[in-house]
């Protein structure tokens, strides 16, 4: 059989604006449209110059990079698939290494050591979700399991919590400390961000 080809996909803007990134042919990871992920930086504008990024569910991490292009300090991507892991690795070796640490395993028990990796730092982070669809078997708690992925972060060091998640699921008002502050849709994707409760 023959090798699937890659997908590929650019980063869109700052420091690494037009290099091209590769993404896996396989069916558990969707890639972040372009469109979405433009439209997600415009939300984040400068704020994410000097802060830490993590992508949980990173796939080829095209989310991840995209931030540290526009000059987030640090990355941390977790990803659980060999293949998926493999294309992080290269797309994160073209890049910029020294600004990113990626995490083999199920996302769901490797976020604790990516929190407290963040909690050490000064700089306030991001959290970008993409859990996957319900596609995988076992997955169909994957949204509750995310949801108390999020009750974990320590407000005080996060800047703001962003979901990926189907549209025609109804994301709660308030995920612990955090609250909801926008909601845009891309068809069958929405994000929803989230920030912490005292900065509104």
């Amino acid at each position: 059989m023959a090798k699937k080809q890659n997908f590929t996909t650019k980063i869109i803007g700052g420091e690494f604006k037009g290099r091209v990134i590769e993404i896996p042919n396989i069916s558990t990871t969707r890639s972040s449209k372009s469109i979405l992920r433009e439209s997600l930086f415009n939300t984040l504008q400068f704020e994410i110059i000097d802060k830490n990024f993590v992508e949980v569910f990173s796939g080829s991490g095209s989310i991840g990079l995209e931030a540290l292009s526009r000059g987030a300090s640090m990355c941390y991507f977790i990803e659980y698939n060999k293949i998926a892991y493999k294309v992080l690795q290269e797309n994160i070796k073209k890049l910029t290494p020294a600004k990113c640490q990626h995490l083999f395993g199920d996302s769901f028990e490797k976020f604790d050591t990516v929190l407290s990796m963040v909690e050490k730092r000064d700089e306030k982070t991001y959290f970008y979700f993409d859990p996957p669809f319900s596609t995988r078997d076992g997955m169909d708690d994957v949204y509750d399991k995310t949801l108390d992925l999020i009750k974990k972060i320590d407000p005080t060091k996060c800047m703001m919590v962003i979901v990926e998640h189907m549209s025609q699921l109804e994301m709660p008002k308030e995920i612990g400390e955090l609250v909801q502050v926008k909601r845009k849709k891309f068809g069958r994707s929405t994000m929803t961000y989230y920030a912490p409760k005292e900065e509104h």
